[in-house]
């Protein structure tokens, strides 16, 4: 029987704190490259839950008044290397990992299960996430798929599942927190399991385990 691949969200499953850097790097870029006026608080005016960051650009973007931005994926990039810049002369201690994450994550590793990133993150601000919060080990370079590559989640399943080799879907499983992750599950054929308020927990990975 082929083990699951487990694809990990990031925010509000592995990290829980509310990381103000990305709004700014996301307002800043916007405004650069566009010439519009994004306001503080631009991601939290557009639905962005469970989004990824080319989708979350595209409707601040629309919320400004430029229906069909060009060269998202452009953007996306300097959205992406903002956030490291802000990043390496921030004060990261207070961020929050899911309490349980990490002996959540050791089971999955020594349970032989194949584990991979699935986030509406760009690829380097998702993977310096994971190094601030120590659980970069776990997630191999070249797998996994990021909010860089596509607009929508389901594609994002669809490139997960074809660098890890294109795994079956009846093996893969998703571990979000939004009904966006879920509901793009669903269309993707895959299963899902949402968290809750505390991200993943030991509990959900035993759930998982036990039904493998």
């Amino acid at each position: 029987m082929i083990p699951p691949l487990v694809l990990f969200d990031v925010d509000g499953t592995l990290f829980l704190t509310d990381d103000r850097l990305a709004g700014l790097a996301l307002r800043d870029t916007l405004t650069e490259r566009y010439r519009v006026r994004v306001p503080d608080g631009a991601i939290s005016g557009v639905d962005h839950q469970g989004q990824t960051s080319l989708r979350i650009g595209r409707l601040v973007l629309e919320a400004a008044g430029i229906d069909h931005p060009e060269n998202l994926a452009d953007w996306c990039s300097e959205f992406a290397e903002r956030y490291l810049e802000l990043l390496a002369g921030a004060d990261t201690n207070a961020w929050r990992p899911a309490p349980e994450a990490e002996r959540a994550l050791e089971q999955l590793a020594d349970s032989g299960l194949r584990l991979a990133l699935l986030t509406g993150n760009p690829e380097p601000m998702a993977r310096a996430r994971m190094e601030r919060l120590r659980l970069a080990r776990f997630f191999t370079p070249g797998q996994g798929a990021f909010g860089c590559e596509s607009e929508s989640r389901v594609e994002l399943i669809a490139l997960a599942r074809s660098r890890a080799g294109n795994w079956p879907a009846a093996a893969t499983v998703e571990i979000g927190d939004t009904r966006r992750d879920a509901a793009s599950s669903q269309a993707a054929g895959i299963r899902s399991i949402l968290v809750g308020e505390d991200g993943v927990t030991v509990d959900a990975i035993r759930q998982l385990l036990e039904s493998a």
